[in-house]
């Protein structure tokens, strides 16, 4: 099985990239939807953070907008929910893809805003990372998100810049384009190249 890992800063665009892989047929592991789903499930999770980040855990459900208040303004505190996080989404990361395999799955992507620093893209055959102009990304997440600019802002500042992108990838999809489906049309083109080359 190849597995290719998707990184980049949130509003760059790699939902549409992924939405590529999934049509191609490939296994898509969104880590972003991954870690909320095990916010709302998992026990260990939910208590470790509880611990960690004074007030987030209230009647057995995390404040998703307690959390990012405090991960978002400390660079600290980021990392430590980084930490928590990764261990509890890279065991579910490795049932899905031992559950893929024996299913007879060739392919599938990993979505991943910290694929590189976790360990994770070592991990992964290829590693492409998608990157966009700030203005465009501001756009896209105060739109996704409706939130502030201020606050769009703030959570791009709390991220790589796309220079780490660039050294760290094998491969960049830069998306430049005004809407969705144009940046689709170039990713398919690139995957399917990608693709026809390993079969």
């Amino acid at each position: 099985m190849y597995i290719i890992g998707i990184t980049g800063g949130t509003g760059a665009g790699k939902t549409s990239a992924l939405r590529v892989l999934e049509r191609s047929g490939a296994l898509v592991i969104d880590c972003d939807k991954l870690y909320h789903e095990l916010l709302a499930e998992n026990e260990g999770l939910k208590a470790q953070l509880g611990r960690r980040f004074e007030g987030v855990l209230r009647a057995g459900e995390i404040d998703r907008k307690r959390l990012g208040e405090i991960v978002f303004s400390d660079p600290s505190a980021l990392s430590d929910l980084n930490e928590i996080t990764h261990r509890f989404i890279g065991e579910e990361i490795e049932r899905r893809l031992a559950h893929w395999e024996r299913q007879g799955g060739l392919f599938a992507a990993i979505d991943a805003i910290a694929l590189i620093e976790s360990g994770r893209g070592a991990k992964c055959d290829a590693v492409v990372g998608v990157t966009a102009p700030e203005e465009k990304r501001l756009a896209r997440i105060m739109k996704r998100d409706g939130i502030t600019s201020e606050q769009a802002q703030q959570r791009i500042a709390a991220q790589k810049p796309d220079s780490f992108f660039r050294e760290n990838c094998g491969y960049i999809l830069e998306n430049i384009y005004d809407t969705a489906g144009e940046f689709e049309s170039v990713c398919s083109e690139f995957f399917e190249g990608f693709m026809s080359e390993l079969a």
